[in-house]
């Protein structure tokens, strides 16, 4: 499965034989750039599917011998190679799972261009009323509508744009954790600092040392 970062999801094993998972978290920043770099998008679904993009494995022992490569090639501190190595090994041996998909909500067109456009940094520094703007709606109007779309608040998408684009920033850049904290639009280092940890469970700086090694098991 393909979990984006505002996926709600949950993982349950059922008698006697339980589960057993592997998880390697990247940044999703990262993600984009390998699907415009390859010009591919397997799914066919990340960014419109209603949940995680589900596969299907061709070959379930190739599959597994390339998750242990890559959790293997955690403990020398991988880089960026390893990670493209990940996905290049991993990608020919699944196809896109055969299920049913759920029921897609339909997204105005107007309130996808203003999510889509609030991906801009300073759209983002700009938090709910820039949003507002954007939608060129009611309050109200903007809030029933990302409920029915993408279930969630105006308040809840924004701080998720915004954790995103800070996790991004202190996987690629120098820049100190205020700075961040100021260009993601939070009001304060330490009321940015208290969101991540409680995204994240780690601190701003103890992601960006992680994030370092390009990917965390």
């Amino acid at each position: 499965m393909l979990v984006r970062p505002r996926d709600r999801h949950a993982f349950a094993g059922l008698a006697p034989d339980g589960l057993e998972f592997i998880n390697v978290a990247f940044p999703s920043s990262a993600w984009h750039g390998f699907l415009d770099l390859t010009r591919s998008n397997p799914g066919r679904g990340w960014d419109a599917a209603r949940g995680p993009v589900t596969f299907r494995s061709r070959d379930g022992s190739a599959v597994l011998a390339a998750f242990e490569r890559v959790l293997e090639r955690f403990a020398d501190r991988p880089g960026l190679y390893d990670l493209l190595q990940f996905w290049i090994d991993l990608l020919p041996l699944i196809s896109p799972a055969d299920v049913p998909a759920p029921a897609e909500r339909p997204v105005p067109d107007w309130l996808a261009k203003a999510c889509t456009a609030m991906r801009s940094e300073a759209n983002l520094r700009g938090g709910i009323p820039r949003l507002q703007e954007l939608a060129g709606v009611s309050p109200a109007h903007l809030a029933r509508s990302m409920r029915t779309s993408y279930d969630l608040t105006p308040t809840a998408y924004v701080m998720d744009l915004r954790l995103e684009h800070a996790a991004a920033l202190l996987a690629a850049t120098t820049d100190t954790v205020s700075d961040i904290a100021a260009r993601c639009g939070f009001s304060s280092q330490s009321y940015f600092s208290r969101c991540f940890a409680e995204a994240h469970a780690l601190s701003p700086s103890a992601f960006r040392q992680q994030a370092q090694r390009a990917f965390v098991p």
